[in-house]
């Protein structure tokens, strides 16, 4: 289970030290690609594969099916990480979510994000405002 919130900084290459607590789930390797929310999402290899297969069952008739798809898998890359606990952030998805020096990590339960600071701070902020909503949206 991904919890908590970590910022790390970007070396000179691209890449992004991962929690040590959230390595031992990414033995296999993880999928980024682009998050709903203009930030990455980084799936551990299984998850990834669960929401895969989510998408096939889809039916690929329906225009909103297809562009998901597209959407998802055009952005995605499979990446392991090194013998320090480091991925490589690809440009394309550095590029989308505006991350450059530093990075901020955040647990999603069965995924993480990564955010670029200034973008993270801005949606804190914004979920702090209206957690008290959510939750009685959602009934929870």
């Amino acid at each position: 289970m991904f919890l908590g919130e970590y910022e790390h900084s970007i070396d000179q290459k691209g890449r992004l030290a991962i929690p040590a607590r959230f390595r031992e789930s990414l033995q296999s390797g993880l999928v980024l690609a682009r998050g709903l929310d203009r930030c990455i999402s980084a799936y551990p290899w299984d998850e990834w594969k669960a929401l895969a297969e989510k998408l096939a069952a889809l039916p690929m008739t329906h225009s909103n099916v297809r562009r998901l798809t597209r959407t998802t898998f055009s952005s995605a890359f499979r990446v392991d990480l090194d013998a320090q606990g480091r991925i490589l952030l690809p440009q394309p998805l550095r590029d989308y979510a505006a991350i450059h020096d530093a990075a901020v990590l955040v647990g999603m339960h069965r995924l993480f994000e990564i955010w670029s600071p200034g973008l993270w701070t801005a949606e804190r902020e914004a979920m702090i405002d209206s957690a008290w909503q959510l939750a009685e949206e959602l009934e929870l």
